[in-house]
């Protein structure tokens, strides 16, 4: 899996920070939520965390649990 790319973060005067993929807005984090990111994104791989604050983290597992029967369509064997 690759690793996530194309986030960015701007921090506001209203102590919010939007963060940012491809340029586009995805999630604005505001108060203890924005304090909690900045200290995470700081501390490690910002863009990892910024793929993780916005929920666009791949866990590795969706190919797994798209063929598992119970999730297979009556269309596929």
């Amino acid at each position: 899996m690759p690793k996530p790319s194309g986030f960015t973060y701007e921090r506001h005067g209203d102590a919010s920070v939007t963060i940012a993929h491809h340029g586009r807005p995805v999630t604005t984090l505001r108060g203890g939520r924005a304090e909690k990111f900045l200290a995470e994104a700081g501390s490690g791989d910002a863009q990892l965390v910024m793929a993780r604050w916005t929920g666009a983290y791949k866990h590795g597992n969706e190919r797994t649990a798209r063929d598992h029967p119970r999730n297979r369509s009556r269309g596929r064997a």
